[in-house]
């Protein structure tokens, strides 16, 4: 993103400081998306020279440690020279560098460099500064490895993936860079850096960790959470084309559950819902509202609760040193451990698969109620302006039937299988990888079912009369107006929805809402 760009989105132009400690998912997605800079601790550094010199005393020592003087996994009995320390950890990159599959996005190949970068500066895993600083250096001058996305079975850390990244420190693989797709020599050299030749550790210390998962899950969940949002709007967009009862919403019904989560999604709607000339009271047309409307503070809020968990597992992790071994420099321990183990970040993504899938299953029944003329109270059914003839917005609602049957399979939790691996040594894993990647599907899906929801109530409220609409949510309408005419004569609604849902991932309805609402739960 260009700086002028950058400015006028309000994006803080100073570097991130890296420490270790204090990373959080919204500075992951301005250095990921917006190409904020990275820098690295005074502290930081000094933790990491400190703990690099323990690791050059151990090998000038000859003490026995784990990928330093022995193999990997299996190999992890298999005595390696002093002189044959470099060659180890260049050997290892090599071999391990087999991932396969398309390349992960650039923003999300920034998102692990930054968090593998965060995680190096812990000063727990021996990397050289040399080293970490020129990893930091390929973030800000924006080369960027070429990482296949399948391959990590989720322990022993991202192994096979995060070697793709390794490699191009070393001069080796491929990197993008200004849009072109290079050797990774190449590359370094055309943004004026140079590669390193890896020393004791530094291999191990590079791949032994859980940052393909934990990026993958970040960028992911901060999409989530701007959907589970704005979804809120678009439910009371439908409400009101559905001339449903807001009085389920009220404050004292929540607190008598009180779930915070439930009842600042009720609050929303009040919120969102206030001024509507479209809603009725009680009795007034009927007397209470089907579940998907009813329910919404209870099962949007129960989605919220899992995007707490989810935002709580991921913070600890991006700020975690995830290597094997960790040197204790304080005390002059090496302990071999596992917390390159991402069950903690498989289970999150899996959760998050089913509270996103949710949100998509109760937004496609809303979509369902308000093309079924049986059920919209009065609309035209399929919401046409010429019924039979014109089919109007009938098969939006099977895109979206197919897209929450979808979720429900890739909803399936990753996170109960595994596979035993390196002669069983590595005998447990995780799949958090896996996880994480079928949460991005997940989420896209939600995107594309919130989109249709949100096209079909629009285009009911052309019916009922949108000036009566509630000022949040005619906010909300006019701004898909921008991007979707109304469907006067049958036509193909594709990129109608993919040009909506693309809009609400990034969040711009939201930003149209909240500036009626300010900010929103």
């Amino acid at each position: 993103m260009l700086v002028a760009e950058q400015q006028e989105r309000g994006v803080d132009m100073t570097p991130v400081v890296l420490d270790g400690k204090q990373l959080v998912p919204e500075l992951v997605t301005e250095v990921a998306l917006d190409s904020r800079a990275v820098t690295l601790c005074a502290d930081a550094a000094e933790r990491v020279s400190r703990c690099r010199e323990m690791v050059e005393e151990l090998v000038a020592a000859g003490k026995v440690v784990y990928g330093v003087s022995t193999g990997f996994g299996k190999f992890s009995d298999v005595h390696i020279s002093p002189q044959d320390a470099a060659k180890l950890q260049i050997n290892l990159i090599r071999s391990h560098a087999c991932a396969v599959g398309s390349p992960l996005p650039e923003a999300t190949v920034r998102a692990l460099m930054l968090l593998r970068a965060n995680a190096l500066a812990k000063g727990y895993s021996g990397i050289r500064p040399v080293t970490l600083q020129l990893l930091i250096d390929c973030i800000n001058l924006g080369v960027h490895p070429v990482v296949p996305e399948q391959g990590s079975l989720g322990a022993s850390g991202d192994l096979a993936p995060l070697s793709h990244l390794a490699l191009v420190l070393m001069g080796e693989g491929e990197a993008f860079y200004q849009g072109e797709r290079l050797s990774g020599a190449e590359a370094l050299a055309q943004a004026g850096l140079k590669p390193i030749t890896l020393q004791a550790k530094e291999g191990l210390a590079l791949i032994n960790g859980t940052q393909i998962m934990t990026s993958i899950g970040t960028l992911t969940f901060m999409k989530a959470q701007r959907l589970a949002q704005i979804a809120d709007a678009i439910a009371s967009l439908t409400l009101e084309s559905l001339r449903g009862i807001p009085e389920a919403f009220a404050e004292e019904v929540h607190l008598a559950r009180p779930y915070p989560e439930q009842i600042g999604v009720a609050k929303n709607l009040r919120t969102l819902l206030k001024g509507s000339k479209l809603t009725t009271r009680q009795g007034e047309i009927r007397v209470q509202d089907a579940y998907s409307l009813r329910c919404l503070p209870q099962v949007h809020g129960a989605t919220r609760q899992v995007l707490d968990y989810v935002r709580d597992k991921l913070t600890i992790e991006i700020n975690s040193a995830t290597d094997n071994p960790l040197l204790f420099p304080e005390d002059g321990q090496v302990i071999s451990g596992g917390n390159f183990h991402g069950q903690p970040i498989a289970f999150a993504m899996d959760f998050l698969k089913i509270g996103m899938s949710e949100l998509a299953n109760i937004s496609e029944r809303r979509t369902e109620r308000l093309v079924n003329p049986a059920l919209s109270g009065g609309l035209p059914p399929f919401l046409s302006r010429n019924p039979g003839i014109g089919s109007g917005l009938m098969i939006t609602q099977y895109v979206s039937a197919s897209l929450v049957s979808e979720n429900k399979v890739l909803a399936h939790p990753a996170s109960v299988d595994s596979i035993p691996s390196s002669a069983n040594q590595e005998d447990h894993v995780s799949m958090g990888t896996t996880a994480a990647r079928h949460a991005v599907q997940v989420v896209d899906n939600v995107s594309k079912v919130l989109a249709i929801e949100l096209i079909c109530a629009a285009e009911a409220a052309e019916f009922i009369g949108a000036d009566g609409l509630a000022p949040a949510t005619r906010a909300l309408y006019e701004k898909l107006r921008t991007l979707v005419p109304p469907v006067v004569d049958d036509r193909s609604t594709s990129a109608d929805i993919e040009r909506t849902a693309n809009a609400l991932l990034s969040g711009e309805f939201l930003v149209a809402v909240e500036a009626i609402t300010g900010p929103l739960y």
